[in-house]
């Protein structure tokens, strides 16, 4: 939906803009071609955007100045296969895809980072560039007043795309910092979904028509807010990369689909429980919650972080995986720093 939402303020600033879908969104496409609107959208494209199936995708990258990939975490694979794989590297590529892979030793890689690395094993260099910061697709749609950033090696790339998708309400920042700005926006995932469990716990506590408490989300917002900045520490993000972090993961809490799955597990349900309601509902922040866990246990056990430091990472990936109460432990985000 990122990707797709992206055409709008290319085609608006006057860019040639074709549209291809991966082989599961041929009913979009379709509709697309059909009626110029994308099924999920509220408001019909630009005029003038051209619609490709996958199959199509070879003949929609001729002549393109870059291409922005728009797959969710669970297609990086794919999207290195079918794609990456197979395209000249001579063309720049954006990413909006969020997510951390965790390795071996506990480290804490980017999508570009992944890509790089996998790409340069078949003699394949290039470098790839990436979207971060607090923007759902449906506002971009609506052309709400939007910030984020695009990072890279190449400064002259992400120069060039920034002058080709900026706009009136899409204002873009550039950084070189390239771990610092997927790690801020990939770690806000997994915080909001535990910040979203409180939500659902005051559904559970006084009943859905109590209406939304701010002091219990306030509380897991500072502890998010604490964690995600002793995470970026250990990831070397620059100061201005934390904040739109920060600031991500506010929208993804008020507004993204990591809401849902957090209100049903802090209303009780189980992890099963909510992804049977929210069937075929992406939900990337569970990915990023255990890779990230996983990546501080594992430093935990080399002797390189300690656990007690992460209550909230800790207790949420006990809810997903280990079937916790939700119910957040609010007494071990206190601290006391007197003398």
């Amino acid at each position: 939906m990122m990707g797709s939402a992206l055409a709008f303020p290319a085609r608006e600033n006057g860019h040639d803009v074709r549209l291809v879908g991966t082989p599961l969104d041929k009913d979009i496409i379709d509709e697309c071609l059909k009626s110029n609107k994308h099924l999920k959208f509220e408001r019909p494209f630009p005029s003038g955007i051209k619609y490709f199936q996958f199959e199509q995708w070879k003949e929609a990258i001729k002549d393109v100045d870059f291409i922005i990939g728009g797959v969710s975490s669970f297609g990086v694979d794919w999207f290195l296969e079918e794609v990456l794989a197979k395209l000249d590297p001579k063309i720049p590529v954006l990413s909006v895809t969020k997510g951390l892979i965790n390795l071996d030793d506990g480290t804490l890689i980017s999508y570009p980072d992944y890509w790089q690395r996998e790409l340069a094993k078949r003699g394949i260099k290039r470098t790839i560039n990436a979207i971060g910061g607090p923007c759902t697709s449906y506002e971009l749609v609506y052309h709400d007043q939007t910030e984020v950033a695009f990072c890279g090696e190449d400064s002259a790339q992400i120069r060039m795309m920034k002058e080709a998708m900026q706009t009136s309400y899409y204002h873009i920042s550039l950084t070189n910092d390239v771990v610092g700005l997927e790690s801020a926006v990939a770690l806000k995932n997994g915080y909001a979904l535990a910040i979203a469990m409180t939500i659902g716990l005051v559904n559970r506590h006084h009943g859905e028509d109590a209406g939304l408490h701010f002091n219990s989300q306030a509380a897991a917002f500072y502890q998010g807010v604490k964690e995600m900045r002793l995470l970026l520490e250990m990831q070397g993000a620059s100061r201005d990369c934390e904040n739109i972090g920060i600031g991500d993961l506010y929208v993804t809490v008020y507004g993204g689909r990591t809401r849902k799955v957090g209100i049903l597990l802090g209303e009780g349900k189980t992890y099963q429980e909510a992804m049977n309601i929210l069937a075929g509902v992406t939900l990337e922040s569970l990915v990023v919650s255990r890779r990230v866990y996983n990546a501080m246990a594992r430093k935990a056990e080399l002797g390189q972080a300690n656990l007690d430091d992460f209550p909230m990472l800790c207790h949420a990936a006990a809810v997903l995986d280990n079937g916790k109460d939700a119910e957040l432990p609010w007494e071990s985000f206190t601290f006391d720093d007197t003398k």
